[in-house]
């Protein structure tokens, strides 16, 4: 049924996405969809889930090899739904299967070095650079640029947001800092 919704969304635009629509795409009538999803909202939150695990977890390696390979990722996704991928930038991921994207993130910051109570916030300055560039891309934004500027664009940004995570590790070298206990007052 998702997958339903999701086909409807890149043939007719994310506005198109209604009950009626996608029970009509599954011959069935709008009543059988409430069964899998509570409303339109619940159905979105499904679709959110399909782009955000369409592709394959990241694979082992360094921290940066995993977070480089889900941008990839996640910038083909917005290349196959253009119209549908703006969603990701709308609605946060709700489903638990949608969540584990967002934990493999949080697992490469930890891993990373980021601290604890900064992941959340790493996390989502991250997430949207790479959504909002993948986003602007598939709606044509930068379609006078030619895809060798468009890829040397991605690598500069995704450049920066290594910084930007190094930039917020603990880690040393290889090494964490040790654990210091703060001067008695």
């Amino acid at each position: 049924m998702l997958a339903a919704g999701l086909a409807v969304a890149d043939e007719k635009g994310l506005d198109a996405v209604t009950m009626g629509a996608v029970a009509t795409r599954l011959n069935v009538t709008p009543m059988a969809l409430y069964r899998h999803v509570a409303d339109k909202a619940d159905l979105l939150d499904g679709i959110v889930e399909l782009l955000l695990t369409e592709f394959p977890p990241p694979p082992a390696g360094s921290w940066a090899d995993q977070l480089a390979a889900m941008a990839v990722a996640i910038r083909a996704s917005a290349q196959r739904h253009p119209s549908v991928f703006p969603l990701l930038l709308q609605r946060p991921a709700t489903t638990s299967r949608a969540r584990l994207a967002r934990d493999s993130v949080y697992s490469a910051l930890q891993e990373a070095g980021v601290d604890v109570a900064r992941i959340e916030q790493a996390e989502r300055l991250v997430s949207t650079a790479i959504l909002g560039f993948a986003a602007s891309e598939a709606a044509g934004r930068f379609r006078n640029h030619s895809r060798r500027q468009l890829d040397a664009d991605f690598a500069a940004l995704q450049g920066l947001l290594r910084r930007f995570i190094e930039s917020e590790s603990r880690i040393v070298g290889n090494e964490r800092p040790a654990a210091t206990t703060p001067p008695a007052p």
